[in-house]
């Protein structure tokens, strides 16, 4: 699958993924996998294939948010945490 990050979302339930070769790539919300066009917001990683669309221009099919990005915020949340109420007290 290819990744890249969510670049602009319009009203009208589609938007564009900025690819890691540099490409701006349409994707419609029909292709979203769960997750609900809504929740989307503009920087958030992205995984998805390249397909064609119905007038036969490229774009984004089977996009799901990158799960890796929530798993790393919690697990560093933990560490620092501990870390920072020990040397708070000096």
């Amino acid at each position: 699958m290819a990744k890249g990050t969510i670049a602009r979302l319009m009203d009208r339930g589609f938007g564009f993924i900025k690819t890691e070769e540099g490409g701006d790539l349409f994707f419609h919300r029909n292709e979203l996998e769960g997750v609900e066009f809504n929740n989307l917001s503009v920087g958030q990683e992205v995984e998805f294939e390249k397909g064609q669309g119905r007038d036969g221009r490229p774009q984004a099919v089977k996009v799901r948010v990158n799960v890796t990005q929530v798993d790393d915020d919690g697990g560093e949340g933990g560490d620092d945490a501990g870390d920072g109420g020990g040397d708070g007290g000096d």
